[in-house]
């Protein structure tokens, strides 16, 4: 199993993974897995670790801010996640718009990170 699978695995079956955890398996490097997805040129298997790590989100505590407004947007994302792994129509546009990094990170975000 690759380390990145490891971490995946960490993540979803531990409460040891975090929100940054997450953040950063989904959306550092260049291109991210995020950018991959929503550029159509990940693989199916990328596809689904993007949503796996979604999938998480919504139970994890957010590093600030309200658990209801977290869990709103959370749940929004890891579902956006969902449908892009399930090919529904519209589901790129859709998570594009539910990962608005701004939206999240301006009431979730710890200052100074």
């Amino acid at each position: 199993m690759k380390a990145a699978a490891w971490v995946m695995l960490a993540l979803l079956t531990t409460q040891a993974g975090s929100v940054h955890d997450v953040m950063e398996a989904a959306n550092e490097g260049k291109p991210s897995l995020y950018d991959r997805v929503i550029g159509g040129k990940a693989t199916p298997e990328e596809v689904r670790k993007l949503s796996d790590l979604y999938q998480a989100l919504p139970g994890l505590k957010p590093p600030k801010g309200d658990a209801k407004s977290w869990k709103e947007k959370a749940t929004a994302l890891a579902s956006s996640a969902k449908d892009v792994v399930d090919k529904k129509p519209g589901a790129i546009e859709k998570l594009k718009v539910t990962a608005n990094c701004k939206a999240c990170h301006s009431v979730h975000k710890p200052d100074g990170k």
